[in-house]
């Protein structure tokens, strides 16, 4: 494969492959380098960027989401600073990654769960293999700082610039909600954090 170089800072990727389920358990650990084999195949998807992240937030929902407290449904939220797939065995996909668990009442999805899992994710894409081989996560507390070096790298800067921006987050959350509301002809007009007024989803 012909190696593909974005730069994509401040870019996200509407989730449209989340998968509706209920989601149990705690946390996922932050900071460690796992071993994780995709559930199926990403086939029917063409392959390149838009394939590596629909792989990656099917893992997000999978693996991550299902540790969660439970909700009705699981919705990804995936902000690429950078891909590298120059080698076909070991696609590197850099980014702030979120999951969050809803409920609905009435018109409103109540978030139950959910959280960010910022790091680099390992994708063997050769051979029709389609799997993620392993994700490195930035740890949490004193870990943070020293782990986001190590894995950003020069791409730190970019990175921080993401995580800082709250408001930027909220604007690609809620265009992430409302694509998949759409997608999944769900009766809703706006999502709600614990404590904080409703966000009304756009059309």
């Amino acid at each position: 494969m012909m190696k593909q170089l974005w730069s994509l800072m401040a870019v996200m990727l509407i989730s449209i492959t989340a998968v509706m389920g209920s989601c149990a358990g705690k946390q996922a650990a932050s900071g460690e380098n796992d071993s994780i084999q995709a559930s199926d195949s990403i086939d029917s998807i063409a392959s390149g960027y838009e394939a590596y992240v629909a792989l990656i937030e099917k893992y997000l929902v999978d693996s991550i989401g299902s540790q969660y407290s439970p909700g009705e449904m699981c919705i990804p939220v995936s902000n690429v600073i950078d891909v590298d797939d120059s080698d076909s065995t070991d696609v590197k996909v850099w980014g702030s990654f979120w999951v969050f668990n809803y409920n609905l009442s009435g018109d409103t999805l109540k978030t139950v769960s959910g959280g960010s899992h910022p790091g680099l994710f390992h994708l063997n894409v050769a051979s029709n293999a389609w799997k993620i081989t392993s994700f490195d996560k930035v740890g949490d507390g004193s870990n943070y700082l020293p782990t986001a070096k190590k894995i950003f790298g020069d791409k730190l800067e970019a990175f921080q610039k993401i995580e800082s921006s709250d408001k930027q987050h909220d604007t690609l959350r809620t265009q992430a909600v409302s694509a998949y509301v759409k997608k999944h002809n769900i009766a809703a007009t706006m999502y709600q954090d614990y404590g904080w007024p409703p966000v009304k989803l756009t059309e």
